[in-house]
């Protein structure tokens, strides 16, 4: 049966210490824009896919919230019929929270970013402008830029220079890529909370160079009107037995500081079986090719720079216990330093890392079983263009709206899958509709959903958009067949085609306000720690 709670008692639920799992239901555009501190996003568009690894217990508290537009009732009828006991919903959504008196946020992954600055007037981790930096380079002086963004980020746009070496790398990797002690290090990303915690990261770690952040990342280097590399390959080498050695001596320092505890494979053994009981998270910190090549049966990919980045992308449930592997331990322990200022009580470290246990392979695929039994025909791209010149079908594309925009079929039409009742009725009129998404499960779960709206015939992309482009096929781009406003992401400076140094400004003055924010919300209070 599922219940509805006041504002003023989940709060206090919030702060009881014990198992809850707060999720937001409505599309991520929509939670960007106002949420609680503590909610998760999970939009309903993506629920069957996304709960079960985010929230994998069943008898587990489970708060669901919106602004009243009915999406928790929807979750809610979907969650108790997938086992979960214990599902409340906030009563007046978030509207009720902040009539309430209590503190509403903007933005993405804003507890991660508030621990960044956080972080930062704790530790006064030292910074470095875009001007300095770029005088030091000019200047021909001792400086190593690092970025601590994933590969793909790094890519898009770097430091002139820059080496990406991201998040949990770093302290791995430093005696490789800045061997000389005179040697300025400074890190870098997108914006402020992997600059700021990765340079921390070295300093904590006891890294013999000067070690600086770059003061607001790459936005700051862009705003003070300076180029930034587009396609850069700089990247990590093989970890040298020095470095290895530095960097295991290093972190066994910092998990001595900082409290962070083992688990051997029977302690481990021993919280799978409990699992029922208590929530279990077991978290691969190496790089995704790593965890590809061979993990922990069980567990899932989240390098552990984005980890401490956007926690709440991979661990939902408050209260829960978190195992952390690796295969030396220095990436593990130094990802765990963080979650444990975080204040994640129940934190390891699994000793030995992957050494003794039999190991899979491949990418982590999270049981959806409602996207599984969706019956569905598929049908090629050469045949799907072939009747779109014939005009007896028509493209229904459920990507998300920058994916959709930057590239899709020629006169798709764009929905969000879970307000495809409203957009059915705008649908060109068609024989057939192919849905299209990058996202086999997604595509499948629209499908289903549109067939029981229209009396015409719904088929599914082999490849989706990615097979059509890789069958040599056009694409377009725009929004001219968007159904529905964007809200289905939170778009950041760098997703925007236009002002976007105007948002760079507005999302730096965000960050550094967050730091207020979190004193007036009192949901979230990080351990007290010593500085480094």
């Amino acid at each position: 049966m599922t219940r509805s709670i006041d504002a003023p008692t989940l709060r206090a639920d919030l702060l009881d210490g014990g198992e809850i799992t707060l999720v937001d239901v409505r599309e991520q555009g929509l939670y960007g824009a106002n949420h609680l501190l503590l909610a998760i996003n999970i939009p309903l568009s993506r629920l069957e896919l996304d709960i079960r690894p985010m929230a994998p217990r069943l008898g587990t508290r489970v708060v669901l919230c919106d602004d009243s537009g009915g999406e928790a009732e929807r979750a809610a009828e979907f969650l108790a019929a997938a086992g979960y006991s214990d599902i409340s919903i906030l009563d007046g959504g978030v509207g009720a929270w902040g009539a309430a008196g209590f503190e509403l946020f903007s933005g993405v992954n804003v507890p991660s970013k508030l621990f960044g600055e956080y972080v930062e007037h704790h530790c006064d981790t030292p910074n470095i402008t875009a001007e300095e930096l770029k005088a030091k380079q000019d200047a021909g002086e001792d400086v190593v830029v690092l970025d601590s963004r994933p590969i793909e980020e790094y890519r898009k746009m770097n430091i002139p220079g820059g080496i990406d070496a991201p998040g949990a790398e770093l302290a791995y990797r430093v005696r490789d890529l800045a061997p000389n002690p005179d040697t300025l290090v400074v890190v870098n990303c997108a914006g402020r909370t992997r600059s700021i915690i990765g340079a921390q990261s070295l300093i904590n770690a006891g890294t013999p160079n000067k070690v600086m952040a770059l003061k607001n990342g790459t936005m700051g280097w862009h705003l003070a009107g300076f180029e930034l590399e587009h396609g850069a390959d700089r990247l990590w080498g093989p970890v040298s037995d020095q470095a290895l050695s530095w960097s295991t001596a290093a972190t066994a320092r910092v998990a001595e500081r900082y409290g962070v505890e083992t688990i051997d494979a029977a302690g481990l053994e021993r919280w799978r079986a409990e699992a029922e009981d208590h929530t279990l998270y077991l978290i691969d910190v190496r790089f995704p090719e790593e965890y590809r090549a061979g993990h922990l049966p069980g567990s899932r990919s989240a390098p552990g720079g984005q980890l401490v980045q956007a926690t709440d992308r991979y661990i939902a449930t408050r209260g829960a216990r978190v195992v952390l592997i690796d295969d030396t331990g220095v990436r593990a322990t130094m990802t765990a330093h963080w979650l444990v200022q975080m204040g994640w009580t129940y934190v390891r470290v699994l000793e030995g890392g992957l050494d003794g246990h039999d190991l899979e392979t491949g990418a982590h695929v999270p049981t959806a079983p409602e996207a599984a039994a969706v019956e569905l025909a598929t049908i090629a791209p050469a045949e799907l263009q072939e009747r779109l010149d014939a005009g007896t079908i028509a493209v229904v594309d459920v990507a998300d709206s920058i994916s959709h925009r930057d590239g899709h079929i020629p006169g798709a039409q764009w929905a969000i899958r879970s307000r495809l009742a409203d957009a059915a009725g705008k649908l060109t009129k068609a024989e057939a509709y192919a849905i299209a998404c990058p996202d086999a499960g997604l595509a499948r779960l629209a499908g289903r959903d549109l067939a029981a709206l229209t009396e015409a015939e719904v088929v599914l992309l082999e490849g989706g958009t990615a097979g059509w482009v890789e069958a040599g096929l056009p694409v377009e781009e725009g929004t001219d067949g968007a159904l529905d406003e964007p809200v289905d992401r939170y778009y950041r400076a760098y997703d925007r085609k236009d002002g976007v140094e105007a948002a760079m400004n507005e999302y730096l003055d965000w960050e550094i306000e967050l730091i207020n924010q979190i004193e007036r919300d009192g949901t979230l209070v990080f351990p007290a720690f010593p500085g480094p």
